[in-house]
Order: structure tokens, then C-alpha cells, then sequence
């Protein structure tokens, strides 16, 4: 699957570098030189060159030498190919996008309904929920998703009372 791990900014310098606005929370590895990312204006962009300077990451790709090459790779979306579907070792280590799709059980047993969508905000994340009469957003905290299994496409979730909200 093709995972959005960045956006090329500005050039930098006159020798062919330029701005990432980096997207992942892997950027050494994603990042490295010889990687390739795909791009869907450019294709392929491979890696020559990776430096932080002030903060800012700063990337040089293959054919790309000098600033007005780069400048016309402004605001380009960069990907990488990443295996969502391997499990890793670590049972708490998975992708977001491996939870969408799952059926979210109350604690139970009961079916309450199925991710539909994983929404990062800045505080946490929120699963939403589509239930078969409402659909619904819970904090990922593991207080109220105490168990995610995304082998068995299975979450436990400890939802908010809506009934004395809609009373």
C-alpha cells in the first residue's frame, strides 16, 4: 500500500536540495539515501542526499542538480510502499490504517459496530465508529480501546453513554 510520507517544499540552496515536510514517524528510514518514493506527478524520486539544517529536513533526489530543477518538485505529495498486512512483532505496533475495518465489540461480546475511519488530531487520535443506527467517535486511548487485535480485525471498545445524552 502507498503511504503518504511527505510533501517537497521550497528549493534550498542552488545546489539541487529541497524542503520536506515531513509526514511520517519513521523520516530516518523513509528519509535515507538510496531510497526510492513515489511520486504521482514524477514518478520515482531516489534519494542522493539527506541533511537537517535548522529544523528542516533537506533532500536531494537523482537528476535533480540544481534550483530550478528542484523548484519544479514544489508541493509535490511523496509516497512509500509499506506492508500494512505484516504483523510485527510487538502486539501494540501496528499502522493506523490497519485498524480501519475492524469490528469493535463492547467488553461483553456484543457487536457494536465497525472502524470506519481513524481521525488524527493534534490532542489524540478518534476511531469512528459506525454502529447500525449511529455512528460515533471514541479517544484511541487504551482505557477506552483496551484490546486491539488487528490480526482477528478486532477491537474492544468501552463507548461513552450516549443515553442520557439523547434523553
Amino acid at each position: 500500500m502507498r503511504l503518504l510520507v511527505g510533501r517537497i517544499g521550497r528549493a534550498h540552496g542552488i545546489l539541487g536540495e529541497a524542503t520536506i515536510e515531513v509526514r511520517s514517524d519513521d523520516p530516518d528510514s523513509r528519509f535515507a539515501v538510496g531510497e526510492k518514493l513515489q511520486s504521482d506527478e514524477h514518478g520515482i524520486l531516489t534519494i542522493t542526499s539527506g541533511r537537517v539544517h535548522n529544523g528542516v529536513l533537506l533532500l536531494g533526489f537523482a537528476g535533480y542538480t540544481d534550483r530550478n530543477q528542484i523548484e519544479k518538485l514544489r508541493n509535490t505529495l511523496l509516497y512509500a510502499d509499506v506492508d500494512i498486512d505484516q504483523v510485527r512483532e510487538d502486539a501494540d505496533d501496528y499502522h493506523v490504517l490497519q485498524l480501519i475495518g475492524c469490528r469493535a465489540y463492547l467488553e461483553s461480546g456484543e457487536l457494536f459496530g465497525e472502524v470506519t475511519d481513524v481521525i488524527n488530531l493534534p490532542g489524540q487520535d478518534l476511531l469512528a465508529i459506525k454502529t447500525p443506527t449511529f455512528e460515533t467517535l471514541i479517544p484511541f486511548v487504551r482505557q477506552l480501546v483496551p484490546i486491539v487485535d488487528v490480526v482477528a480485525k478486532r477491537v474492544v471498545v468501552i463507548p461513552p453513554d450516549v443515553t442520557g445524552a439523547l434523553s
